[in-house]
């Protein structure tokens, strides 16, 4: 199935959005709960597995669900298909706060490797699918597990990542040691291994966990300054005590804060 060819706009900058442009029959995919807007002429539908291409029977609908249910994405995805006239607009938004990374797929041999909740939208025709860590001490200590999503096609593809994205093209051999966390996305041509930190008191008080992802080139690395599970951590701790859950609690700006938290 060939490609929709769309036109995009991403707008805002730490709370951003893409608007995707549509011509009259063309259409984009988006996940479960990320569509911002849609102009009139725009019919949404939602497909059970991968909107990619025609599914032949319950058996192909079942296995395109399967992928997206292995790399933690919804069973299903809704697609948005232009069935006015003139050019419509439809917009995705960002869940956190981050930046939208656009992926022109025709222009990395096809593919790309993504960590499992990066996928926004992208234009139809782009496949949702898996990709395997390769080597089993990667599977097991990698942040991702053994699996990680695979954009496959010729169109456009956008993914989302937390605080700043960093990109790094990588030279035949040249190594890149990153916390596990905080790889976004990855050409198919970098090798993916995990290394352990390094000594005992390292591991335990460095605060970066006891494993680095180390990326060898060649190829193009997407890296988050922030990913939402270290936010998400930090929010947590900060969080007021209650009878019912954890966290610092107290007072944020007083010494005494912990001081008089007792039992009412």
């Amino acid at each position: 199935m060939g490609m929709d060819v769309i036109d995009y706009f991403i707008h805002g900058d730490d709370m951003q959005f893409v608007e995707i442009e549509l011509d009259p029959g063309e259409a984009a995919i988006g996940e479960a709960g990320s569509m911002l807007y849609m102009e009139d002429g725009i019919e949404m539908d939602t497909v059970f597995g991968d909107a990619s291409a025609p599914q032949s029977g319950l058996f192909g609908k079942l296995v395109g669900a399967g992928k997206r249910l292995l790399t933690g994405e919804s069973l299903f995805i809704t697609v948005y298909t232009h069935r006015g006239q003139g050019k419509k607009r439809v917009a995705f938004a960002a869940p956190y706060s981050g930046k939208i990374i656009a992926f022109d797929l025709r222009k990395h041999g096809g593919t790309m490797i993504c960590q499992k909740d990066a996928f926004l939208c992208a234009a139809k025709g782009v496949s949702l699918g898996i990709a395997f860590q390769k080597k089993l001490r990667a599977g097991f200590f990698g942040g991702e597990g053994f699996i990680m999503e695979k954009l496959e096609g010729d169109g456009m593809a956008f993914a989302h990542a937390g605080g700043t994205v960093i990109e790094r093209n990588l030279a035949p051999g040249e190594v890149l040691r990153v916390d596990t966390g905080c790889i976004v996305a990855h050409t198919p041509g970098v090798a993916f291994d995990i290394q352990f930190v390094g000594g005992i008191k390292t591991a335990l008080f460095g605060g970066e966990g006891l494993f680095f992802a180390v990326l060898r080139g060649p190829g193009t690395v997407w890296m988050q300054s922030l990913p939402f599970a270290r936010l998400a951590s930090r929010i947590f701790a900060a969080a007021p005590v209650s009878k019912g859950g954890g966290g610092k609690g107290g007072e944020q700006g007083s010494v005494l804060g912990n001081v008089f938290i007792g039992d009412e």
